[in-house]
């Protein structure tokens, strides 16, 4: 397949910062236009990347810095993001139909932040009642954003004796089903510190929330599970496997395979999108199947982004990324109807320096603006 390089030209990087280079199929950009989508996906350890196209059809790459970013949630004009001792919300600063310069007509702009400390947070949500939800690791349990505390624990497994930090079963990913959470994953279902480690081949499994009943087990660092058309969808990570869950037999029935530690699920339409990233020697993500399949097939993993067509479980289309210094892809949001986002990070002066308020406002004249 024919691939074309672009570097993100906008937002070049600090003096001594180590370059990314993103490649992209031939057709990626199309598929872009056609879907009327922009992605999002986080790339540990510091980077947000924000894809869309210019007004010329071709590619726009946005990266910010977010130290430590994990988890992404999109709701409505809202872009979430979990870091190394935060959760961020960024508004979308721009009023309807309008674009800032530049052609962006998105203008993510970070507006509040819940600090939580170190807690490895991995997938978060926004619930109906408009409450951040999230999967706090390091203690092993579901929780809630708080204005008081560190979090609000919601939910923790049975086999965990009590709600202390340890990392015992490394719980990591959260399905929202009509506004609520539904179901959950875990490499191991153990009760004692950082053991999950010793269950990454196949100790994984997916909880019920509702009933508290594992419905899946033996899965292999399973990830990010979703629901979408009424069906569950994971990522079998230690596998490199796409797949379906079975509600009815407890089974999971794998659509597709890609080259790399699968993480990070969206969808638009009949496709999904999901994030890969590169295992290295000795690290949490070696010495698994995926491990093995890779050298059989003879192919290289890859840090980027897979387009599967659900229809036949093809690749139908891929975003690649080259870096000396990162090789993780944790999360991927689709920004629906959204052509071009751009964003505000926390590192450096830009934040101290961009001010965004209604031009209407100007117009206005008296003591009282109606600014309440």
């Amino acid at each position: 397949m024919n691939q074309e390089a672009f570097i993100n030209e906008l937002n070049q990087p600090e003096a001594g910062e180590p370059e990314i280079e993103i490649t992209v199929s031939r057709h990626f950009t199309d598929w872009l236009a056609g879907q009327g989508v922009s992605l999002a996906f986080t790339n540990p350890p510091l980077k947000l990347f924000l894809i869309g196209l210019t007004a010329d059809g071709e590619i726009s790459i946005f990266e910010r810095t977010f130290p430590r970013c994990m988890g992404l949630a999109c709701e409505g004009e809202a872009l979430y993001i979990s870091t190394r001792y935060q959760i961020w919300r960024l508004q979308n600063a721009l009023p309807p139909g309008r674009e800032s310069e530049g052609g962006y007509d998105r203008h993510y702009i970070p507006r509040k932040v819940y600090t939580t400390g170190a807690l490895g947070t991995h997938d978060l949500a926004v619930d109906k009642q408009g409450r951040i939800i999230f999967v706090n690791t390091r203690f092993g349990c579901l929780a809630a954003a708080s204005e008081r505390y560190s979090f609000i624990p919601l939910w923790r497994p049975a086999f965990l004796s009590d709600l202390k930090p340890g990392d015992r079963c490394h719980l990591n990913g959260l399905a929202m089903q009509e506004g609520l959470p539904a179901y959950v994953t875990c490499v191991s279902r153990t009760d004692s510190f950082d053991s999950w480690r010793e269950h990454r081949r196949d100790g994984g499994a997916v909880i019920d929330l509702k009933t508290g009943e594992t419905i899946l087990a033996g899965l292999s660092m399973p990830h990010s599970p979703r629901i979408y058309r009424n069906q569950l969808w994971l990522a079998n990570s230690g596998s490199g496997h796409l797949g379906r869950v079975d509600l009815n037999q407890g089974r999971f029935e794998p659509l597709a395979f890609a080259p790399g530690f699968l993480r990070g699920l969206s969808f638009s339409g009949d496709y999904a999108i999901i994030g890969s990233s590169k295992p290295r020697r000795g690290d949490a993500y070696s010495g698994l199947k995926l491990d093995d399949t890779l050298r059989e097939k003879g192919l290289e993993p890859r840090l980027g982004l897979f387009i599967i067509d659900l229809r036949s479980g093809e690749i139908a289309h891929w975003l690649f990324i080259q870096s000396s210094f990162t090789r993780e892809i944790y999360d991927v949001v689709v920004l629906p109807g959204v052509r071009r986002p751009t964003a505000l990070g926390i590192i450096g002066d830009e934040i101290q320096k961009t001010i965004w308020f209604n031009p209407r406002w100007s117009e206005q004249s008296g003591n009282y603006l109606g600014g309440y």
